[in-house]
């Protein structure tokens, strides 16, 4: 499909229906914004806890991202047709997929905004886990910057019963930093720009949410403090 097709319908499902679900479902604390690049290809890199994550941060985003979701939600009737359409790519699991690798690489060249969650899993409320490596990945071979993430207080959404609870959630956009770029990155770069990766997540989370990155440094910049909407 179109690109511009794929920007057509993610805008149309955002605010014709994502938005005002997530606006009823919870009310969001908003942290440096004005972090993120205006345009280009950006890596968006965030901790997960929920499913509803990917939605409350598309609410949130000035700019579409193109997320990277695995195959199985491709897979459910109706949703699945969604996916398809916003132009979300789809991911083998557990396995070298080598041609979400190119489409995210074509998306990032594109000037995109990749969406991803290191983890690779939902978190659950039990802080932070360990990183996988396709995000550094990525971010090493295309040289576009990531843009690190945090959000929490999603671990209390239980779908149906707080559908119109409202529940709080706090969402941190750090600065965007490069990891540097390699066509064939070692195995130990790799290891060490998901490593800076996490911890810079994990710098933006509050110290019980961190995890394995429990000791990472609070080395965020005064904007990520001030709230803005």
């Amino acid at each position: 499909m179109k690109d511009w097709l794929h920007t057509f319908f993610y805008w149309l499902n955002v605010w014709g229906w994502g938005y005002w679900i997530i606006w009823l479902m919870t009310s969001r604390d908003v942290k440096g914004r004005k972090n993120i690049p205006p345009g280009g290809g950006l890596i968006l890199a965030s901790n997960h806890l929920n499913l509803t994550d990917p939605p409350i941060l598309t609410a949130v985003m000035p700019r579409r991202v193109v997320w990277m979701a695995k195959q199985e939600l491709f897979d459910i009737p109706v949703f699945g047709l969604l996916y398809h359409l916003t132009g979300c790519i789809p991911v083998r699991r557990f396995e070298a997929d080598l041609r979400a690798l190119r489409r995210a690489q074509q998306a990032l060249r594109k000037g995109h905004v990749l969406g991803m969650f290191p983890e690779g899993t939902r978190g659950g409320g039990r802080g932070l886990r360990p990183g996988e490596p396709g995000t550094a990945l990525l971010a090493l071979r295309t040289g576009a910057p990531v843009l690190p993430v945090a959000i929490w207080g999603t671990e209390r959404v239980k779908l149906p019963a707080y559908l119109f609870e409202r529940t709080r959630v706090q969402v941190v956009f750090g600065e965007p930093f490069s990891v540097g770029r390699s066509q064939r990155p070692r195995r130990e770069e790799i290891a060490q720009a998901t490593d800076l990766i996490m911890k810079r997540i994990a710098a933006l989370l509050p110290a019980e949410c961190r995890g394995v990155y429990g000791e990472a440094t609070t080395d965020v910049a005064a904007a990520t403090k001030e709230g803005d909407s």
